[in-house]
Parts: structure tokens; C-alpha cells; sequence
């Protein structure tokens, strides 16, 4: 795109052309009015012309330059960039032309009026009339001298007789030593003639008029110079021929008594050289005296001219400062105008002149130097891109990560943190960034853990070479959990490369723990299982057999205590075998045989175990008919929802109900999800929830809060569940801040389409 102050290409070709054009015509007007000046008669006679065509062509010249000046006017009112700088280089340029030319007017004028006025001093004048007088007077000395000759010849003539008058005419014309001789007749006609064979020779000589003989007749003789009157050597540049004519009367013979008077003429040439000065003064003086009348026209022609020629001058000058500098402004306005698109950041290719002067050079070097900026940034762009994916990358890593990810600073403030590490430590971490770890309200005791710990890892790094240091530690009422809630973490810490921050990984490892002690506890389980089993039976038998050998050998007193120990014995006995099965169904839970099951079908086969007459908590189901097969154990399926069920009944001891609010009840429902193709199991009661530190650990063995339970159901249900490839969730139910009971939910993968 071109910059502003650069017109388009057919406009600066227009006008280019249109500046040649009025040039070339200046110059040929100029050329004419020299040559005119030097020509009177052309002067004069295309003086209009010239002059209109002067005016016009100034006219234009100044119309082209009020056009660039209103332009460049406009720019600078405007703001355009680059104004200021256009019109300073013009105006240089164009007091550089017009001081001179002003200069040469002046002196011109002065030098033109001074001398139009010394050409008419009275000196010259006189000089000029007399030369003009001389060459009258030698002229006429000429022809008078011709005369005398002539009319003495003549005289001689008459002597002779008229029959052999002719005979001696060229012995006459030798005398006189003229060019031409003849003898006219007073007819008029010729009676002889001789002239010079070397002169040019006339076929029949000139016949005198009746008015030269007349005055011939009357005063004997009569001369006349002819070829001078129109003649001008100065217009052809030949010296005319000028003869000298005497014409003489022949008196009658005595002998001749019935004669006629006869006419002797003789013609002679002038001096070319007598003739060209004769010439040269009469038309001197001629054009002396007609530039005499006219001198104020010739001064007002001439200064006219000079005026002309000055504003055809200075305008032209004008005219071609604004070209120059705008030529010369033109590169260091590209130039100001791309250095200002670059410090805007705009590294678009550039417009460069192909000139091959310096200027042209430097702008080709700007426009190439920016296209390598403009290489230069899209690189680093594309590096920023990739580095920003990267950041994003990792970012998006970062924040899926199950393990909480920190960086601290060599104070251990926080720098960052990851989603992670908010969700493990329960706490506000990105509203604490910048803040010591250890001022976080929850982890004052896990801060100074982990400030210890790179303490002693940095003192130990450079000695022993170590590249991160891994401890676990247990958070007790973490930060936004419950006073008695216990989350064990294992924490690795290390150095950032290049910087003296610290990074920080840890991992929530209570499930893992927890699954350690399941285990633990289902090997205790099997062995008090063991144990246990064996000596209760006997124990039972050997109460009842003591029944039946003493219950009618005793006094009905002590027949009565003895049945009330017997029973108690027994009953503690079925007590102590229910807890031995559950522990030894939780120890050595059978492996699932994975099959094919319909849960609805399965379901309502359970729900048929449980009374509909009122007694106990009320159990709905709501099964969804679009729930397909699942793969499982239906008999351990079967218990899980018999745990489930009766957690959720046991849920609602204790907890009272308010008149008009909806009653103590237990929802069983299966839905499907389409998009997952997974099945739910879902158990909702309105009981009283779990306390958040048994929340945490509501899978573990004996992690209960009821006075009865042994806490193996959720226990054996995870099992299963593990078994059954399914995932488990415990939750509370709350609804605008209050609780509404728990809620634990099943998701089965569903059986292949075969």
C-alpha cells in the first residue's frame, strides 16, 4: 500500500507529462522571443502572439503552482505527516530561484531602459543626417560629372553627319568610359548603340521617356541614378545595381538642313561599394527615425518582454522547487512514514524507491530491514505459539493432575499451584499466592514440615548430591475439613532448574492407606475367624446339654436361673457366630462370578425380603425399563443391596421429623446413562449423613457411628464393587445449606452386545 503523500501511478504520469509538456513550450517561447528581439520586422509583426502565448503558458505555470501550494497548505492543516518538512524544502528551493531571478530583473530592466535611451542621443542623429547628406551629394557629383561628359561628346557628335553618326559611338563610349552608349532619334527611336561585351549586354537598350527628352531639349542635358530608390541590401543581403543615366542633346549640322534633333545617352554603374554605404545610411537614418517615434512602444515592448520572460522564469522555478523537494522529501517521508508504522508495530512490506541514488539505497535497506523484522517476529510468534501450546499443555496436565503441584519460592511463599493442590489440602491456595505456606490458615503445621525439610535438602543438596527429598505427612483437621479428619500425604520436593524456586508434589494417599488397612483388617479377620468359630460351639452345646441334665433336678428357683443363663449363654453364643461370619465374610470374600444379570429382575427379587405392611422404614424403587444387563455376582450383588438397605434404614435412628415435612424413607433407583452406557445403583435416605472425618473413611473396616454396627457393611460393599470393575461414591445430600440424608451410588459397565 503506498503512503499517503505518494500519488497514484497514472496521476504522476499525468502530470509529469503535463509539466513536460508546459516546460518544452516555455523553452520554445523563450527561443522565439530571442530570436524575435533580434529581428525587428518578426518582433513586430508576432509580438501579439508572443505575448498571449507568454501569458498563457505563465497563467498556467502560476495556476500549477496557487494548485501545489493550496495542496501543500491543506496537508499541513490537515496534520498530515511530513508537511512541514515538504513545504520548508520548497520554499528553499524556491527563494533559491526567485532571489536570483529578481536580481537579474532589476539589472535587466535598468541596463534595457538606459540603453533604449542612448540609442536616440542627438550625436547620432546629426551623424546619421550627415552621412545621409553625403552620399546625396557624392551621387550627384556623379551624375553631373556624367552630364558634362555626355553633353560634351554630344557636342562633338553634332559635327558629324547622321549617316556615319554611328560609326564612332563606341570610340565615344570608350572615352567616357561608360558601360552603355546609344543615339535616339527625337522619335525615339534608336540610330545607334554601343556598350561594354564584358558588361551585361541588353538585347535592345532602354528608351528614354518623353519627359527626359523634353527636359534634354530644354536644358541641353539631363542625368537620373536609377536602382536606389527601392532597393534594401539589408533585407536581401545582395548590393543592388545602381546605374548612373546622362541624357544629351545632339545639335542639328548646318550640312543637315532637314535633320531632327537627336538624343546621345549614356549609362554608367555605380560602385557596388559606394552603393552599399548609401544604402546602409538611408536605412539607418530610416530606421533611426521610425524607432524615434515609436520609442515608448519599442521601451514598453521590450520591457514587456523581459517581464515575461522573468515570471516565465521564476515560475518555472517555483514550480520546479516544489518538484525538487518533493522529490527529495519523498525517501525521508517514506522513511519518517515506515519508522512510524514500525514503532506502531505494523512490520508490513514496505514501499521503496527504485532510484538509484543513496536515498533510493536507504529506503530499499529500510523496506529490507523490516521484512527481516516482520520474519523476525512471526518466528518469535511461531516460538510463542508453540511455547504458549506448551504452557497450555502443561497447564492443562497441571490441572488434571490427581496430585497437588506447588511451586515455592526460597522464602516459601507460594508462587503457583494446581487444582490438584487445592482439592488435597482443601484450602483457598490461589488466594494465598505470594503468601508463606506456612500463613495459610489449616497448613501451619504442614508448611513448617515442608520449609524443614527443603531446608535440609538445600544444605545437603551441594554435599551429597541429592536431586529431591520424599516424606509423608499426616494433615489433622486440614484446612477446610473437619477438627478430626486425617489426610496422609506423601510429598517429593526438588529445585527449579535456573531458579531458586522450589517445587512441591504431593499425593493424597489416604485411600491407599485405607486399603492398606483393609487389608490388614481382613487377615485379622480371617484368623480371629478361625479362632474364634471353633470353641463356640461347644461352648453352646455344653450350655444346653447342662439344661437338659439339671432343668428338672432343680428347684423351679433355681430351674428358672438356670434357663435365663442358658439362654443368655446361647444368644451371646448366635451374637459371636453373626460377628465371626461377618468377619470371615469380609476376609475371604468369595471370588465374583461375572455373568450376566438383569438389576430390575434382581431388584424387585430382593424387595419381595422386606415388609410392605408399615413396619420399619418405608423402601421405594424407581427402575428404568431402558436399563440393559450388567456383568455380575447376583449373589453378591444381592448383598450389597441388602448392606445398603439396611445402612439407610439405620440411617434414621435418631433423627426427628417435623410436622408437614416429609417422613423418614429409603429411595432404591436404577437409571442408565446412554452416553457411557453405564448402569447406577443409586440408595438415597433422609437420615442424619456422615460425619466428615467417617466420610473420608466410610470404606474402611469398623469406621462406624452406630452403637450396634460393626462397621463392615460400606467395607464389604467396596469389595464387591472392586470385584465388580464398578465405581462407588458416598455423598451427603444438601440443599440450601441444610442436610437432607446421604446418598451412596453404584456404576456398573454394562454386558458387551454379543
Amino acid at each position: 500500500m503506498s503512503p499517503p503523500f505518494l500519488a497514484a501511478r497514472p496521476w504522476r504520469w499525468a502530470v509529469g507529462i503535463g509539466l513536460g509538456v508546459v516546460a518544452a513550450l516555455s523553452l520554445v517561447l523563450l527561443f522565439m522571443l530571442a530570436q524575435a528581439t533580434g529581428n525587428r520586422e518578426l518582433y513586430e509583426r508576432y509580438y501579439g502572439i508572443l505575448f498571449v502565448l507568454n501569458v498563457a503558458v505563465a497563467s498556467l505555470l502560476a495556476l500549477v503552482i496557487v494548485w501545489a501550494l493550496v495542496r501543500m497548505g491543506l496537508r499541513l492543516k490537515r496534520g498530515k505527516f511530513g508537511s512541514r518538512l515538504l513545504l520548508k524544502l520548497a520554499a528553499i528551493f524556491a527563494v533559491v530561484g526567485l532571489l536570483p531571478g529578481l536580481m537579474i530583473y532589476v539589472v535587466s530592466y535598468q541596463f534595457v531602459s538606459r540603453s533604449i535611451e542612448s540609442w536616440f542621443d542627438v550625436r547620432v542623429e546629426s551623424a546619421l543626417a550627415s552621412g545621409l547628406q553625403l552620399g546625396r551629394v557624392t551621387l550627384e557629383r556623379v551624375a553631373l560629372d556624367l552630364g558634362n561628359r555626355t553633353k560634351l561628346q554630344a557636342d562633338q557628335l553634332a559635327q558629324a553627319p547622321e549617316a556615319v553618326a554611328g560609326l564612332g559611338l563606341e570610340r565615344l563610349r570608350q572615352q567616357l568610359g561608360v558601360r552603355e552608349l546609344a543615339l535616339w532619334s527625337s522619335a525615339g527611336q534608336l540610330v545607334a548603340s554601343a556598350s561594354d561585351a564584358r558588361g551585361v549586354l541588353l538585347s535592345q537598350p532602354e528608351r528614354p521617356s518623353g519627359q527626359q527628352m523634353r527636359l534634354a531639349r530644354s536644358q541641353g542635358v539631363v542625368t537620373q541614378i536609377d536602382g536606389l530608390d527601392d532597393a534594401s541590401p539589408a533585407a536581401s543581403g545582395v548590393v543592388p545595381r545602381a546605374r548612373v543615366r546622362a541624357l544629351a542633346l545632339v545639335s542639328s549640322s548646318n550640312l543637315d538642313l532637314g535633320g531632327s534633333s537627336r538624343y546621345l545617352q549614356a549609362i554608367e554603374e555605380l560602385s557596388p561599394d559606394l552603393v552599399a554605404n548609401a544604402l546602409a545610411v538611408q536605412e539607418a537614418n530610416r530606421e533611426y527615425q521610425e524607432r524615434a517615434l515609436a520609442r515608448g512602444g519599442l521601451r514598453r515592448m521590450y520591457i514587456g518582454t523581459l517581464t515575461l520572460t522573468l515570471f516565465l522564469a521564476v515560475f518555472g522555478a517555483i514550480l520546479l522547487a516544489v518538484i525538487l523537494g518533493t522529490q527529495l522529501a519523498k525517501p525521508l517521508l517514506l522513511l519518517a512514514e515506515g519508522v512510524r508504522q514500525v514503532a506502531r508495530g505494523d512490520l508490513r512490506p514496505k514501499v521503496a524507491l527504485q532510484t538509484r541514488d543513496e536515498l533510493g539505497g536507504l529506503t530499499r535497506s529500510f523496506a529490507d530491514m523490516t521484512e527481516q523484522l516482520a520474519d523476525a517476529r512471526n518466528a518469535v510468534q511461531v516460538s510463542m505459539g508453540e511455547l504458549d501450546a506448551a504452557r497450555a499443555s502443561l497447564q492443562t496436565i497441571l490441572d488434571n493432575l490427581t496430585a497437588g503441584v506447588m511451586v515455592l519460592d526460597a522464602q516459601g511463599r507460594i508462587v503457583s499451584s494446581n487444582p490438584g493442590a487445592t482439592r488435597i489440602l482443601r484450602a483457598p491456595l490461589a488466594a494465598h499466592v505470594g503468601s508463606l505456606l506456612t500463613q495459610v490458615p489449616g497448613l501451619e503445621g504442614f508448611g513448617e514440615g515442608v520449609q524443614a525439610q527443603f531446608e535440609s535438602y538445600l544444605r545437603e543438596q551441594a554435599a551429597h548430591g541429592l536431586e529431591h527429598w520424599q516424606q509423608s505427612f499426616e494433615l489433622h483437621g486440614a484446612a477446610g475439613g473437619a477438627s478430626d479428619s486425617t489426610v496422609t500425604l506423601i510429598a517429593r520436593g526438588a529445585r527449579m532448574p535456573g531458579t531458586e524456586d522450589c517445587l512441591l508434589v504431593f499425593d493424597d494417599v489416604t485411600d491407599v492407606v485405607s486399603a492398606q488397612r483393609a487389608q490388614a483388617w481382613g487377615e485379622v479377620a480371617r484368623r480371629l475367624a478361625h479362632e474364634i468359630k471353633n470353641p463356640l460351639t461347644p461352648i453352646q452345646l455344653s450350655a444346653e446339654r447342662l439344661e437338659r441334665r439339671l432343668a428338672h433336678k432343680l428347684e423351679p428357683p433355681e430351674e428358672q436361673v438356670l434357663a435365663k443363663s442358658v439362654k443368655t449363654i446361647v444368644d451371646q453364643v448366635d451374637a459371636m457366630k453373626r460377628l465371626v461370619n461377618e468377619f470371615r465374610d469380609f476376609g475371604r470374600l468369595p471370588a465374583a462370578e461375572l455373568k450376566a444379570v438383569d438389576l430390575n429382575a434382581l431388584v424387585s427379587d430382593v424387595m419381595q425380603l422386606y415388609p410392605h405392611d408399615g413396619g420399619g422404614v418405608p423402601i421405594r424403587i424407581e427402575l428404568d425399563p431402558q436399563v440393559p444387563r450388567v456383568r455380575g455376582d447376583a449373589q453378591q450383588l444381592r448383598q450389597v443391596i441388602h448392606n445398603l438397605l439396611q445402612n439407610a434404614q439405620d440411617a434414621h435412628e435418631g433423627k426427628s421429623f417435623a410436622p408437614g415435612q416429609p417422613g423418614p424413607d429409603v429411595l432404591l433407583q436404577t437409571e442408565y446413562a446412554a452416553a457411557s452406557r453405564r448402569v447406577r445403583l443409586i440408595v438415597r435416605d433422609r437420615g442424619t449423613g456422615f460425619p466428615d472425618h467417617i466420610l473420608k473413611r466410610a470404606f474402611e473396616p469398623y469406621a462406624t457411628t452406630k452403637a450396634k454396627g460393626t462397621g463392615l457393611g460400606l467395607a464389604v460393599v467396596k469389595k464387591i464393587a472392586d470385584e465388580h470393575h464398578a465405581r462407588i461414591d458416598v455423598s451427603n445430600r444438601v440443599s440450601e445449606g441444610v442436610l437432607q440424608g446421604a446418598q451412596v451410588s453404584l456404576s456398573f459397565p454394562t454386558e458387551p452386545v454379543s
